[in-house]
């Protein structure tokens, strides 16, 4: 347990799992900045008790990093600090994206799952039925850099696209993330979950939760998917709607657009007159979902950061490099 359990101990955790390996004078720096009047002396102090508590550690002539007891706790224990992480983390991957549709270039969210190396084949064999579907193209990035059990593999995120929106000059904001029937078209949304007040984000909830149903789509039949839904001004709506169609149509996935005065499917009634709806079912969440609902994914991160679109390639393809 954090000594003392209180929000500054976990900031500088915080900071010291996204800087890892920090010393005491970088550490200082960047918790002024967050508004903290603390000073180096304070610091070695806290840092010798997380020391103690075992859930830091020092790294030779480089500073302090986390131990797995402390991303345990920094995970469990500061609910109000994930909170803020995760809106915080979907607006700066948000303003991070670059990619332009129409050239097919720049810069996407992505998600990822880590696939033990015995099960790739399996697990590619499933991706390529979604690549092959309604949902293709589906685009894999692989990495195997020795530091994990198994081979990470990227697939784009439906965050994407609103990079996309705003780095065209449309504002968009995330509304809900859900669930929705589909069988070549959004049929309904038969769960719609705020994660304004979650401590986690929705797609870990739902897979975990084992509440989609993607192989019932593979075989013919409707689907249960994870979705998110947002809403873009109306005055926009033709430029929105060939920009995620656009994005849709390079990076995979599903897109549901409406105008407010046309009926649903919407997660929580029609939008105010002002405002488009646009539901997005992404290809990393699928992705994951299918390989949870396998068995063959051991972890995953619906938020993975930002990847370049070269990276990606689509699924027969990324099967067959070395």
């Amino acid at each position: 347990m954090v000594p003392n359990d209180d929000r500054r101990t976990y900031d500088l955790l915080r900071l010291i799992g996204d800087n890892e390996p920090i010393g005491s004078i970088r550490l200082v720096e960047q918790m002024q900045r967050r508004g903290y009047s603390i000073k180096g002396r304070t610091i070695r102090l806290v840092l010798s008790d997380l020391d103690e508590a075992g859930l830091t550690e020092k790294v030779a002539g480089k500073g302090r990093r986390l131990t797995d007891r402390g991303r345990d706790e920094l995970e469990r224990g500061d609910v109000g600090g994930r909170l803020e992480s995760v809106r915080e983390r979907i607006a700066t991957l948000t303003s991070r994206v670059t990619y332009d549709p129409t050239d097919d270039v720049g810069e996407l969210v992505a998600g990822t799952a880590v696939v033990p190396e015995a099960e790739l084949e399996p697990a590619f064999d499933a991706l390529e039925r979604l690549h092959d579907s309604s949902l293709g193209p589906l685009l894999v990035s692989v990495t195997d850099d020795g530091t994990r059990d198994g081979i990470e593999l990227a697939f784009p995120s439906s965050i994407s696209v609103d990079g996309v929106l705003l780095s065209h000059g449309i504002d968009s904001r995330l509304i809900t993330a859900g669930l929705v029937e589909y069988d070549g078209e959004v049929r309904r949304y038969i769960d719609a979950i705020s994660g304004e007040n979650a401590t986690m984000d929705v797609t870990s909830l739902l897979v975990e939760a084992g509440r989609t149903d993607v192989e019932r789509y593979l075989e013919g039949g409707t689907g249960v998917f994870i979705v998110d839904n947002r809403e873009f001004p109306v005055t926009r709506f033709e430029e929105g709607r060939d920009l995620a169609t656009a994005t849709c149509d390079a990076i995979g996935g599903a897109v549901d657009l409406r105008r407010p005065r046309e009926s649903g499917p919407f997660p929580a009634g029609n939008p105010s007159w002002d405002f488009a709806s646009l539901t997005y079912l992404g290809a990393s969440e699928t992705a994951i979902s299918l390989l949870y609902e396998r068995g063959l994914a051991t972890d995953w991160e619906s938020l993975g950061g930002i990847r370049p679109r070269s990276a990606f390639e689509p699924a027969p393809t990324a099967r067959r490099r070395p």
